[in-house]
């Protein structure tokens, strides 16, 4: 057999910011490809939409309202879980800001969100996952979602940069130290992609073209190519893949 299907059955992936956008369209795409789901966001209203779809698929699905930069909360959450197998680490924000412009409290709230919340997320499924006593033969993957602006500068977006190159960093470092349990570590890379979250910036008739120039394709990413590759790294099809990226972004990092 030379072609391995997504194939997620048995297996229970943990998505967090999974009420909308990119986390929603992971969440159901975990989903559609067999796994049971543990999503988590800020928002009930959110979660019981998602929750539903998943359930059509004939999922499990266990919603959680949670702030993850709260830790004492998201350990509670987790580790209650009987398994986790996969954990999409998607929690994130951006604050666009001139770095001379950058208020202190808007950078302490993103490092705190993008990359000591997803840190923290990560350890504390590790955890869970090794408690599998045959995690070794079943494996694991662990997805951190970052950004093209982890490979790439960009006007406006310089702490926004700085926390998606150190999930790029993290990725590695965790990736080495869990490869003898057999748990992957990567991360997913996409452009900009029209979400809840681009949307305010992509009205900007002039930002908006400015941009596409960049993405030789000449087009935004849509919500089910990063599903797609997240799925693909959830599963065996990518069981030699780890400690690397999947660079979503329309050949915006090739110029």
């Amino acid at each position: 057999m030379y072609f391995k299907k997504i194939n997620l059955k048995n297996k229970t992936a943990l998505v967090t910011g999974a009420g909308k956008g990119i986390g929603k369209a992971c969440a159901v795409a975990l989903a559609e490809a067999g796994a049971d789901l543990v999503i988590i966001s800020r928002t009930q209203k959110d979660l019981d939409s998602v929750s539903k779809i998943i359930k059509k698929f004939r999922s499990k699905c266990v919603s959680y309202t949670c702030d993850v930069t709260n830790y004492n909360q998201i350990k509670n959450i987790i580790n209650k879980q009987k398994k986790i197998d996969i954990l999409v680490n998607n929690a994130g924000n951006n604050i666009p800001e001139h770095f001379t412009k950058v208020q202190k409290k808007n950078m302490e709230y993103l490092v705190k969100l993008n990359t000591m919340s997803t840190f923290h997320i990560a350890q504390l499924c590790t955890l869970k996952m090794l408690e599998t006593k045959n995690r070794k033969k079943i494996g694991g993957s662990i997805i951190n979602m970052s950004s093209q602006m982890a490979h790439v500068g960009g006007p406006i977006r310089s702490v926004y940069n700085m926390t998606k190159a150190g999930l790029e960093g993290l990725t590695r470092g965790m990736a080495i130290d869990l490869a003898k349990n057999n748990i992957r570590v990567n991360t997913v890379c996409p452009t900009f992609v029209v979400t809840p979250m681009t949307k305010k910036f992509l009205k900007n008739k002039s930002f908006k073209n400015d941009t596409l120039k960049k993405i030789p394709m000449g087009k935004f990413a849509e919500l089910s190519d990063v599903a797609t590759a997240v799925a693909f790294l959830a599963s065996d099809s990518s069981k030699m893949i780890t400690g690397t990226s999947i660079l979503v972004d329309g050949g915006w990092t090739a110029i």
